[in-house]
């Protein structure tokens, strides 16, 4: 049983890229599928889709982003905001990541959503991860 669902599916796509996959399969939950959602709004991944694997639980398949060098779109993943310790943000603080170079995933009262588009709707929330 895993304690932290999303450090699990950042953690599984840091892995898949250094061992250079072009795709990679994830438990699904709806958390987890907002979060891929964004990465694919945000081009750092090139699609995802749910799958019923064999009448088990459903699984997401990510399928991961490259440049034309070979190398991963995604340089770095963060948790930020943990079961230990939740970090929460308002909406004058919401963080930029590389000088907006790079993403926050939040959750708001509002959905899970990027940063920039928290920042236009003006609301804050709980800041999960960072990506760039």
């Amino acid at each position: 049983m895993v304690t932290d669902p999303i450090a699990d599916l950042l953690t599984r796509i840091r892995n898949a890229h250094m061992a250079k996959h072009d795709k990679l399969d994830v438990p699904s939950s709806k958390l987890k599928q907002a979060v891929v959602r964004i990465l694919k709004e945000e081009s750092y991944i090139k699609n995802f889709k749910v799958v019923d694997a064999r009448g088990k639980f459903p699984v997401i398949r990510v399928y991961l982003k490259y440049d034309a060098k070979g190398k991963p779109v995604i340089n770095g993943l963060t948790r930020v905001s943990r079961p230990g310790r939740r970090v929460y943000c308002r909406k004058d603080d919401i963080p930029k990541v590389l000088n907006g170079l790079g993403i926050s995933i939040l959750t708001t009262n509002r959905g899970i959503m990027g940063n920039r588009k928290a920042v236009t709707l003006g609301i804050g929330g709980e800041v999960l991860c960072n990506v760039w």
